[in-house]
Protein backbone atom coordinates (compact mmCIF):
# COMPACT_ATOMS: atom_id res chain seq x y z
CA UNK A 1 0.00 0.00 0.00
CA UNK A 2 1.75 3.63 -0.80
CA UNK A 3 2.19 4.93 2.48
CA UNK A 4 -0.19 8.41 3.01
CA UNK A 5 1.25 10.96 5.28
CA UNK A 6 1.03 10.41 8.75
CA UNK A 7 -1.28 14.14 8.80
CA UNK A 8 -0.96 15.47 12.69
CA UNK A 9 -3.04 14.60 15.69
CA UNK A 10 -5.24 17.80 17.31
CA UNK A 11 -4.74 15.34 20.49
CA UNK A 12 -1.04 14.55 20.70
CA UNK A 13 -0.50 15.18 24.32
CA UNK A 14 -3.30 12.87 25.52
CA UNK A 15 -2.26 9.18 25.39
CA UNK A 16 -3.62 6.64 22.83
CA UNK A 17 -6.80 4.25 22.93
CA UNK A 18 -5.72 0.78 22.44
CA UNK A 19 -7.63 -1.45 20.90
CA UNK A 20 -9.69 -3.18 17.85
CA UNK A 21 -12.21 -1.95 15.44
CA UNK A 22 -14.32 -3.79 13.16
CA UNK A 23 -13.72 -6.88 14.62
CA UNK A 24 -17.21 -7.83 13.11
CA UNK A 25 -19.44 -6.05 11.09
CA UNK A 26 -21.65 -5.34 13.89
CA UNK A 27 -19.18 -3.71 15.86
CA UNK A 28 -19.43 -0.96 13.45
CA UNK A 29 -22.87 0.92 13.34
CA UNK A 30 -23.79 3.36 10.77
CA UNK A 31 -27.14 5.20 10.61
CA UNK A 32 -28.41 8.07 7.19
CA UNK A 33 -29.78 11.16 9.02
CA UNK A 34 -32.15 12.39 6.49
CA UNK A 35 -31.89 16.03 5.16
CA UNK A 36 -35.69 16.01 4.68
CA UNK A 37 -38.74 13.61 5.38
CA UNK A 38 -40.72 12.28 3.13
CA UNK A 39 -43.75 14.12 2.01
CA UNK A 40 -45.89 10.75 1.83
CA UNK A 41 -47.32 11.25 -1.51
CA UNK A 42 -45.41 10.59 -5.12
CA UNK A 43 -44.52 8.87 -7.83
CA UNK A 44 -41.10 7.83 -5.57
CA UNK A 45 -40.47 5.46 -3.25
CA UNK A 46 -38.07 5.89 -0.54
CA UNK A 47 -37.15 2.79 1.48
CA UNK A 48 -34.28 2.24 3.98
CA UNK A 49 -32.35 -0.59 4.12
CA UNK A 50 -30.28 -2.40 6.60
CA UNK A 51 -26.72 -4.31 5.02
CA UNK A 52 -24.43 -6.18 6.59
CA UNK A 53 -21.38 -6.59 4.75
CA UNK A 54 -21.29 -5.37 1.41
CA UNK A 55 -21.10 -2.49 0.06
CA UNK A 56 -23.72 0.37 -1.36
CA UNK A 57 -22.41 -0.59 -5.11
CA UNK A 58 -23.02 -4.44 -4.42
CA UNK A 59 -26.39 -3.57 -2.86
CA UNK A 60 -27.46 -1.74 -5.88
CA UNK A 61 -26.23 -4.72 -8.26
CA UNK A 62 -28.56 -6.97 -6.11
CA UNK A 63 -31.33 -4.95 -6.13
CA UNK A 64 -31.16 -4.50 -9.36
CA UNK A 65 -31.14 -7.89 -10.23
CA UNK A 66 -33.90 -8.47 -7.85
CA UNK A 67 -36.26 -5.84 -8.97
CA UNK A 68 -35.66 -6.01 -12.93
CA UNK A 69 -34.79 -2.48 -13.11
CA UNK A 70 -31.04 -0.69 -14.06
CA UNK A 71 -29.04 0.40 -11.16
CA UNK A 72 -28.71 4.12 -12.32
CA UNK A 73 -32.76 4.10 -11.48
CA UNK A 74 -31.70 3.64 -8.06
CA UNK A 75 -31.42 6.89 -6.05
CA UNK A 76 -29.35 7.07 -2.72
CA UNK A 77 -27.57 9.92 -0.42
CA UNK A 78 -24.60 8.45 0.32
CA UNK A 79 -22.07 5.41 -0.69
CA UNK A 80 -21.42 2.98 2.39
CA UNK A 81 -18.50 0.57 2.71
CA UNK A 82 -18.25 -3.27 3.45
CA UNK A 83 -17.07 -3.49 6.94
CA UNK A 84 -19.85 -2.63 8.43
CA UNK A 85 -23.74 -2.62 9.41
CA UNK A 86 -24.84 0.35 7.95
CA UNK A 87 -28.81 1.54 7.57
CA UNK A 88 -28.95 4.08 4.38
CA UNK A 89 -31.93 5.22 2.62
CA UNK A 90 -32.61 4.07 -1.41
CA UNK A 91 -35.50 5.51 -3.62
CA UNK A 92 -37.06 4.02 -6.86
CA UNK A 93 -39.58 5.66 -9.02
CA UNK A 94 -42.51 3.58 -10.29
CA UNK A 95 -42.62 0.22 -8.07
CA UNK A 96 -45.76 -1.08 -5.78
CA UNK A 97 -44.09 -0.33 -2.60
CA UNK A 98 -44.87 -4.04 -1.72
CA UNK A 99 -42.68 -5.02 -3.92
CA UNK A 100 -39.64 -3.75 -1.89
CA UNK A 101 -41.18 -4.76 1.39
CA UNK A 102 -41.74 -8.42 0.69
CA UNK A 103 -37.62 -8.70 -0.70
CA UNK A 104 -35.98 -11.34 0.53
CA UNK A 105 -31.86 -10.61 -0.13
CA UNK A 106 -28.84 -12.43 2.18
CA UNK A 107 -27.56 -9.34 4.46
CA UNK A 108 -30.45 -7.38 3.56
CA UNK A 109 -33.23 -6.33 5.63
CA UNK A 110 -36.06 -3.92 4.38
CA UNK A 111 -37.27 -1.36 7.47
CA UNK A 112 -39.70 0.80 6.15
CA UNK A 113 -40.91 2.37 3.12
CA UNK A 114 -42.90 5.84 1.59
CA UNK A 115 -42.92 8.27 -1.23
CA UNK A 116 -41.77 11.39 -2.05
CA UNK A 117 -41.96 13.53 -4.52
CA UNK A 118 -38.48 13.81 -6.35
CA UNK A 119 -35.78 10.92 -6.63
CA UNK A 120 -33.26 11.25 -3.60
CA UNK A 121 -29.81 12.30 -4.96
CA UNK A 122 -26.21 11.96 -4.07
CA UNK A 123 -25.49 13.90 -1.11
CA UNK A 124 -28.93 14.87 0.59
CA UNK A 125 -28.03 13.60 3.47
CA UNK A 126 -27.73 15.62 7.04
CA UNK A 127 -25.21 13.46 8.69
CA UNK A 128 -24.46 9.68 10.02
CA UNK A 129 -25.30 8.34 13.75
CA UNK A 130 -22.16 6.08 14.58
CA UNK A 131 -22.70 3.30 17.12
CA UNK A 132 -18.58 1.57 17.53
CA UNK A 133 -17.70 -0.64 19.82
CA UNK A 134 -13.66 -0.66 20.07
CA UNK A 135 -12.53 -4.10 21.53
CA UNK A 136 -9.17 -5.74 23.26
CA UNK A 137 -9.60 -2.81 25.41
CA UNK A 138 -7.97 -2.07 28.80
CA UNK A 139 -9.13 -1.55 32.18
CA UNK A 140 -8.81 2.41 31.67
CA UNK A 141 -10.07 2.62 28.43
CA UNK A 142 -12.95 4.62 29.29
CA UNK A 143 -10.94 7.11 30.80
CA UNK A 144 -8.65 7.77 28.25
CA UNK A 145 -11.54 8.37 26.05
CA UNK A 146 -13.42 10.67 27.99
CA UNK A 147 -10.71 13.59 27.83
CA UNK A 148 -10.13 13.42 23.83
CA UNK A 149 -14.09 13.48 23.43
CA UNK A 150 -14.73 16.11 25.05
CA UNK A 151 -11.99 18.46 23.52
CA UNK A 152 -13.24 17.31 20.10
CA UNK A 153 -16.83 18.02 21.37
CA UNK A 154 -15.59 21.78 22.40
CA UNK A 155 -13.07 22.63 19.84
CA UNK A 156 -14.39 20.42 16.47
CA UNK A 157 -13.38 17.11 15.04
CA UNK A 158 -10.65 18.02 12.15
CA UNK A 159 -12.13 17.81 9.11
CA UNK A 160 -9.67 15.43 7.62
CA UNK A 161 -10.70 12.90 5.03
CA UNK A 162 -10.81 8.63 6.28
CA UNK A 163 -7.97 7.33 4.05
CA UNK A 164 -10.49 5.35 2.66
CA UNK A 165 -10.75 8.14 0.15
CA UNK A 166 -7.66 7.04 -1.08
CA UNK A 167 -8.59 3.69 -2.44
CA UNK A 168 -6.92 0.01 -1.61
CA UNK A 169 -3.81 0.88 -2.66
CA UNK A 170 -3.73 4.11 -1.29
CA UNK A 171 -2.70 6.09 -4.28
CA UNK A 172 -5.87 7.29 -6.11
CA UNK A 173 -4.34 10.53 -4.86
CA UNK A 174 -1.00 10.09 -7.43
CA UNK A 175 -2.84 9.13 -10.37
CA UNK A 176 -5.15 12.59 -9.52
CA UNK A 177 -2.41 14.37 -9.45
CA UNK A 178 -0.03 12.71 -12.64
CA UNK A 179 -4.16 13.43 -14.08
CA UNK A 180 -4.07 17.29 -13.21
CA UNK A 181 -0.02 17.35 -14.26
CA UNK A 182 -0.78 16.05 -17.61
CA UNK A 183 1.80 13.12 -16.78
CA UNK A 184 -0.04 10.23 -18.64
CA UNK A 185 2.79 7.84 -18.62
CA UNK A 186 3.42 8.94 -14.87
CA UNK A 187 -0.24 7.30 -14.58
CA UNK A 188 -0.42 4.45 -16.21
CA UNK A 189 3.09 3.26 -14.60
CA UNK A 190 0.78 3.68 -11.51
CA UNK A 191 -2.40 2.47 -12.40
CA UNK A 192 -0.72 -0.74 -14.53
CA UNK A 193 2.63 -0.90 -12.76
CA UNK A 194 4.26 -0.65 -9.17
CA UNK A 195 2.84 -4.21 -7.34
CA UNK A 196 1.97 -3.99 -3.78
CA UNK A 197 2.91 -6.89 -1.55
CA UNK A 198 -0.10 -7.13 -0.58
CA UNK A 199 -2.31 -7.72 -3.78
CA UNK A 200 -3.13 -10.87 -5.13
CA UNK A 201 -1.66 -13.02 -7.15
CA UNK A 202 -2.70 -12.77 -10.54
CA UNK A 203 -2.66 -9.23 -10.16
CA UNK A 204 0.83 -8.60 -8.61
CA UNK A 205 2.51 -10.53 -11.42
CA UNK A 206 0.21 -8.47 -14.45
CA UNK A 207 1.94 -5.48 -12.04
CA UNK A 208 5.26 -6.67 -12.36
CA UNK A 209 4.93 -8.06 -16.49
CA UNK A 210 3.99 -4.56 -17.07
CA UNK A 211 6.92 -2.90 -15.40
CA UNK A 212 8.74 -5.43 -17.75
CA UNK A 213 7.69 -3.57 -20.73
CA UNK A 214 6.02 -7.14 -21.24
CA UNK A 215 2.41 -5.31 -21.73
CA UNK A 216 1.06 -8.18 -23.89
CA UNK A 217 1.89 -10.87 -21.22
CA UNK A 218 0.28 -8.29 -18.50
CA UNK A 219 -3.20 -7.57 -20.56
CA UNK A 220 -3.41 -11.68 -20.44
CA UNK A 221 -2.55 -12.29 -17.10
CA UNK A 222 -4.68 -9.04 -15.99
CA UNK A 223 -8.30 -10.97 -14.16
CA UNK A 224 -11.38 -10.15 -16.48
CA UNK A 225 -13.05 -7.75 -14.17
CA UNK A 226 -9.54 -5.10 -14.51
CA UNK A 227 -11.22 -3.70 -17.94
CA UNK A 228 -9.23 -0.44 -17.66
CA UNK A 229 -5.33 -1.52 -17.03
CA UNK A 230 -6.67 -4.77 -19.44
CA UNK A 231 -7.78 -2.38 -22.52
CA UNK A 232 -4.44 -0.10 -21.66
CA UNK A 233 -2.10 -2.42 -21.73
CA UNK A 234 -3.50 -4.11 -24.92
CA UNK A 235 -2.87 -0.58 -26.53
CA UNK A 236 0.46 0.00 -24.85
CA UNK A 237 1.52 -3.61 -26.64
CA UNK A 238 0.55 -1.88 -30.07
CA UNK A 239 2.57 0.75 -29.70
CA UNK A 240 4.63 1.20 -26.67
CA UNK A 241 4.52 5.15 -27.17
CA UNK A 242 0.74 5.39 -27.36
CA UNK A 243 0.55 6.81 -23.35
CA UNK A 244 -1.87 9.42 -24.02
CA UNK A 245 -4.41 6.67 -26.44
CA UNK A 246 -3.74 4.45 -23.35
CA UNK A 247 -4.76 7.02 -20.73
CA UNK A 248 -8.22 8.26 -22.52
CA UNK A 249 -9.18 4.75 -23.12
CA UNK A 250 -9.36 4.84 -19.28
CA UNK A 251 -12.75 5.01 -17.80
CA UNK A 252 -13.85 8.95 -17.50
CA UNK A 253 -15.73 8.68 -13.97
CA UNK A 254 -12.63 6.90 -12.26
CA UNK A 255 -10.37 8.84 -13.77
CA UNK A 256 -12.45 11.97 -11.95
CA UNK A 257 -12.54 9.91 -8.56
CA UNK A 258 -8.76 10.21 -9.08
CA UNK A 259 -8.95 13.73 -9.42
CA UNK A 260 -10.94 13.66 -6.21
CA UNK A 261 -8.94 11.87 -4.15
CA UNK A 262 -6.06 14.51 -5.20
CA UNK A 263 -8.15 17.25 -3.91
CA UNK A 264 -8.84 15.45 -0.80
CA UNK A 265 -5.33 15.13 -0.46
CA UNK A 266 -4.42 18.56 -0.84
CA UNK A 267 -7.16 19.62 2.02
CA UNK A 268 -5.72 16.98 4.25
CA UNK A 269 -2.48 18.79 3.54
CA UNK A 270 -3.88 22.39 4.33
CA UNK A 271 -5.73 20.96 7.28
CA UNK A 272 -2.01 19.55 8.79
CA UNK A 273 -0.65 23.21 8.05
CA UNK A 274 -3.93 24.86 9.97
CA UNK A 275 -4.00 22.73 12.31
CA UNK A 276 -3.19 24.02 15.65
CA UNK A 277 -5.21 27.11 14.71
CA UNK A 278 -8.51 25.07 12.89
CA UNK A 279 -10.63 27.29 15.16
CA UNK A 280 -9.23 30.30 14.55
CA UNK A 281 -10.23 32.86 11.74
CA UNK A 282 -7.03 34.24 10.35
CA UNK A 283 -7.02 37.12 8.12
CA UNK A 284 -8.89 37.24 4.61
CA UNK A 285 -10.14 33.79 5.69
CA UNK A 286 -13.37 32.13 4.16
CA UNK A 287 -15.57 30.93 6.51
CA UNK A 288 -18.45 28.33 6.34
CA UNK A 289 -21.79 28.30 7.92
CA UNK A 290 -22.83 25.43 9.76
CA UNK A 291 -26.59 26.41 9.47
CA UNK A 292 -26.37 25.77 5.88
CA UNK A 293 -23.38 25.05 3.98
CA UNK A 294 -22.82 28.92 3.08
CA UNK A 295 -19.56 30.09 2.40
CA UNK A 296 -18.39 34.17 3.09
CA UNK A 297 -15.79 36.13 3.14
CA UNK A 298 -14.34 37.28 6.50
CA UNK A 299 -13.52 41.42 6.61
CA UNK A 300 -12.75 41.27 10.28
CA UNK A 301 -11.87 37.70 12.02
CA UNK A 302 -12.15 39.33 15.43
CA UNK A 303 -15.81 40.33 15.36
CA UNK A 304 -16.50 37.55 13.62
CA UNK A 305 -14.37 35.53 16.29
CA UNK A 306 -17.34 34.64 18.84
CA UNK A 307 -19.40 33.01 16.18
CA UNK A 308 -16.44 30.56 15.49
CA UNK A 309 -16.44 30.19 19.39
CA UNK A 310 -20.16 29.10 19.25
CA UNK A 311 -19.50 26.66 16.52
CA UNK A 312 -22.09 28.55 13.47
CA UNK A 313 -19.01 29.21 11.96
CA UNK A 314 -15.44 27.37 11.11
CA UNK A 315 -12.76 28.42 8.82
CA UNK A 316 -12.55 26.62 5.30
CA UNK A 317 -10.08 24.65 3.32
CA UNK A 318 -9.88 24.52 -0.32
CA UNK A 319 -11.16 21.68 -2.28
CA UNK A 320 -9.08 22.80 -5.38
CA UNK A 321 -10.74 23.66 -8.92
CA UNK A 322 -10.68 26.85 -11.34
CA UNK A 323 -13.77 28.55 -10.08
CA UNK A 324 -12.95 27.64 -6.44
CA UNK A 325 -13.16 30.95 -4.15
CA UNK A 326 -9.84 32.27 -2.79
CA UNK A 327 -8.72 33.60 0.44
CA UNK A 328 -6.83 36.51 1.23
CA UNK A 329 -4.18 37.82 3.45
CA UNK A 330 -2.34 34.70 5.57
CA UNK A 331 -5.05 32.22 4.59
CA UNK A 332 -4.54 32.65 1.04
CA UNK A 333 -0.90 32.52 1.27
CA UNK A 334 -0.73 29.37 2.99
CA UNK A 335 -3.27 27.91 0.24
CA UNK A 336 -0.65 29.41 -2.74
CA UNK A 337 2.07 28.11 -0.73
CA UNK A 338 1.07 24.42 -0.80
CA UNK A 339 -0.07 24.79 -4.72
CA UNK A 340 2.97 26.01 -5.09
CA UNK A 341 4.62 22.94 -3.62
CA UNK A 342 3.03 20.91 -5.41
CA UNK A 343 3.94 22.94 -8.97
CA UNK A 344 0.50 23.89 -9.83
CA UNK A 345 -2.01 26.56 -9.99
CA UNK A 346 -5.56 26.74 -10.32
CA UNK A 347 -5.96 26.55 -14.14
CA UNK A 348 -4.35 23.48 -13.66
CA UNK A 349 -7.80 22.37 -12.97
CA UNK A 350 -9.51 24.14 -15.71
CA UNK A 351 -9.57 22.01 -18.68
CA UNK A 352 -7.75 18.32 -18.00
CA UNK A 353 -8.70 16.13 -21.36
CA UNK A 354 -12.06 16.86 -21.00
CA UNK A 355 -12.61 17.01 -16.97
CA UNK A 356 -13.54 20.74 -15.63
CA UNK A 357 -12.80 21.13 -11.96
CA UNK A 358 -14.69 23.86 -10.71
CA UNK A 359 -13.50 23.20 -7.20
CA UNK A 360 -15.06 24.22 -3.65
CA UNK A 361 -14.75 24.97 -0.07
CA UNK A 362 -14.82 22.84 2.80
CA UNK A 363 -14.88 23.38 6.71
CA UNK A 364 -11.48 22.54 8.40
CA UNK A 365 -13.44 21.15 11.67
CA UNK A 366 -17.01 19.96 11.93
CA UNK A 367 -19.08 19.29 15.54
CA UNK A 368 -19.85 16.22 16.92
CA UNK A 369 -23.59 15.59 18.46
CA UNK A 370 -25.07 13.15 20.67
CA UNK A 371 -21.68 12.10 21.90
CA UNK A 372 -21.93 8.63 24.39
CA UNK A 373 -19.09 6.58 25.87
CA UNK A 374 -19.55 3.15 27.66
CA UNK A 375 -17.75 0.15 28.72
CA UNK A 376 -19.51 -3.26 28.34
CA UNK A 377 -19.20 -7.01 27.71
CA UNK A 378 -20.39 -10.11 25.72
CA UNK A 379 -19.46 -12.99 24.04
CA UNK A 380 -16.70 -11.65 22.54
CA UNK A 381 -15.05 -10.03 25.94
CA UNK A 382 -15.31 -6.34 26.86
CA UNK A 383 -15.59 -3.58 24.69
CA UNK A 384 -16.06 0.59 24.58
CA UNK A 385 -18.58 1.78 23.09
CA UNK A 386 -19.22 5.00 21.00
CA UNK A 387 -22.19 6.75 19.88
CA UNK A 388 -21.51 10.07 18.00
CA UNK A 389 -23.36 12.23 15.12
CA UNK A 390 -21.12 13.33 12.36
CA UNK A 391 -22.43 15.80 9.45
CA UNK A 392 -23.02 14.47 5.92
CA UNK A 393 -19.60 14.37 4.44
CA UNK A 394 -17.36 14.13 7.23
CA UNK A 395 -15.52 10.53 8.89
CA UNK A 396 -15.77 8.55 11.14
CA UNK A 397 -11.84 7.60 11.48
CA UNK A 398 -11.55 10.98 12.44
CA UNK A 399 -12.75 11.09 15.41
CA UNK A 400 -11.34 7.40 15.78
CA UNK A 401 -7.42 8.94 14.70
CA UNK A 402 -7.59 11.16 17.70
CA UNK A 403 -8.78 8.60 20.20
CA UNK A 404 -6.52 5.40 19.00
CA UNK A 405 -3.52 7.27 17.16
CA UNK A 406 -1.21 4.88 16.10
CA UNK A 407 -3.00 1.87 16.92
CA UNK A 408 -5.76 3.23 14.50
CA UNK A 409 -2.92 3.16 11.92
CA UNK A 410 -1.46 -0.02 12.56
CA UNK A 411 -4.64 -2.03 11.62
CA UNK A 412 -5.10 -3.38 8.55
CA UNK A 413 -7.19 -1.26 5.73
CA UNK A 414 -9.98 -3.57 6.02
CA UNK A 415 -10.61 -3.01 9.79
CA UNK A 416 -9.82 1.00 8.83
CA UNK A 417 -12.40 1.54 6.13
CA UNK A 418 -15.07 2.26 7.84
CA UNK A 419 -18.65 3.12 6.31
CA UNK A 420 -18.72 6.72 6.65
Amino acid sequence: MTKLPNWPYLTPELPPLAGRIKVQPEDFVVEEIPQYPCSGEGTHIYFAVEKTGMTTLDLLRRLSRALGRRERDFGYAGLKDSQAVTRQIMSLEHIEPERIQTLSLSGVKVLWTNRHVNKLKLGHLAGNKFHIRIREIGEAAEALARPCLELLAHRGVPNYFGIQRFGVRGDSWLLGRSIIREEPKEFLDQFCGRPQPNERDMVHRAREAFDRGEYELAAEIWPGFFRDPKRACRILAGKNDAYWRAFSSVDTKLKRLFVSAYQSYLFNELLARRLTDFDRLLPGDLAYKHINGAVFRVEDEQAEQPRVDRFEISPTGPLFGYRMSFPQGQAGKTETELLEAEGLSLDAFRDVKGHKIKGSRRPLRVQMANVDVATGQDALGPFLNLSFDLPSGSYATAVLRELMKDHLLSQSRQDVNAGD
